[in-house]
């Protein structure tokens, strides 16, 4: 490989939330990746930290055309560079569409088990959620069309949420599946917020489709990001993107109001050089990230824990059924394994899957090697417990 995968980085002392832990612990929670940054961006950020005034900052056309030149050559998606906004993070966008589309009180729709802050911007902007839940096999997930027809055709819902490709699970929605969605949502008069960050963390050779490209004539609100693929949420930067006219003077009004939109001095120029040179960079990471998926499966497979399949991000949604029972909640496990071995995952219930746990596995081989063995040793020392 090119670039440096391997080399654990010390995050002591920096006020990272992701390893603001008990000394020995090991954090594979949040969605934040231990890589070395690729060196294009330090590079660019080394270059405008050199600068020595950091004052207000406007958004450059340099900026919205690097987002659509890498939405163009690696998705397929045309963009006018007319419908880019800057945002300061794919979270504060949502927060603000949903108060800018759904009027207070009103049903915004998502699709369990989904991203849990999906459920917290909705809840705090004075929104009620309701869910279309995503029917589990004991092995996939699959959409309940009957039930999403039905809810997107009440009166009440007027904002469906959609996290494509998928966190917690991982899944890349079909064209078809998208295209479904859409004609769903545009019979309904139903605005669509779709959430892509994690669009360019796919396995190798494996695409995703943007939900604008399989259904262009839905009114949508695509929402993107180089932190995540990158590795730099510290540096807010993010993407709006609105086809339709109309919804795009709504959706610029309420990003204003909310004080949302203003780069600060590193976030356009971290995401130019991501975008006009990180090609390389993201397809060794994602080559990387399948040789630690592949490896985590097996070694959870081996303790009789379902792995979901997935095809999409660094985050592994696991089935602890044979630890907690069909009916049981992985919270309690989820503690007893921090406390027990010091391992750090994220438990289903908050994403609105009780049984199952979430593993970040966006980190140095030897993280995970270290984290597989924590888990077996929690494993066991849990049943036999029990």
């Amino acid at each position: 490989m090119s670039f440096d995968f391997d080399t654990a980085v010390n995050r002591d002392g920096l006020n990272t939330a992701k390893w603001d832990v008990k000394p020995g612990e090991l954090p594979m929670w949040v969605a934040d990746m231990d890589f070395v940054v690729a060196p294009c961006i330090v590079d660019a950020v080394r270059a405008r930290a050199a600068q020595p005034c950091y004052g207000y900052n406007e958004t450059s056309h340099a900026w919205r055309q690097a987002v659509a030149d890498w939405w163009q050559t690696r998705h397929g998606w045309a963009i006018c560079t007319d419908e880019i906004q800057f945002c300061n993070g794919v979270v504060p966008a949502i927060s603000s569409l949903v108060r800018t589309l759904a009027d207070e009180g009103r049903q915004v729709l998502i699709q369990a088990p989904v991203y849990n802050h999906f459920y917290s911007s909705i809840r705090n902007s004075g929104r009620e959620v309701i869910s279309s839940d995503l029917v589990y096999d004991g092995d996939r997930y699959q959409i309940d069309w009957a039930d999403l027809e039905r809810k997107m055709a009440d009166p009440d819902v007027g904002l469906f949420v959609l996290c494509n490709p998928h966190n917690p699970t991982g899944q890349i929605w079909s064209p078809g599946d998208l295209a479904r969605i859409g004609e769903l949502a545009t019979d309904n008069g139903v605005i669509v917020i779709s959430d892509e960050i994690h669009c360019d963390i796919t396995d190798p050779d494996v695409k995703y489709t943007p939900f604008a490209v399989a259904a262009p004539h839905c009114p949508a609100v695509i929402c993107v990001s180089p932190t995540k693929t990158f590795s730099i949420p510290g540096l807010a930067t993010s993407a709006v993107i609105v086809p339709d006219g109309h919804l795009r003077s709504l959706v610029t009004a309420g990003l204003n109001r909310d004080e949302i939109s203003e780069p600060n001095s590193f976030a356009q120029v971290a995401a130019i050089a991501a975008f006009t040179q990180g090609g390389p960079w993201t397809d060794e990471m994602r080559a990387y990230i399948k040789t630690n998926k592949d490896a985590a499966t097996a070694a959870m497979s081996a303790l009789g824990l379902h792995v979901v399949p997935s095809q999409a991000t660094y985050l592994m949604w696991v089935d602890c059924q044979s630890l907690v029972g069909a009916d049981g909640d992985a919270t309690q496990f989820c503690d007893f394994l921090r406390e027990q071995t010091g391992l750090f995952v994220s438990n289903g219930a908050q994403y609105g899957g009780p049984r199952f746990f979430r593993l970040n596995v966006g980190c140095p081989r030897s993280l995970v090697d270290d984290g597989m063995a924590r888990l077996a040793a929690g494993v066991e020392a849990w049943r036999k417990s029990r």
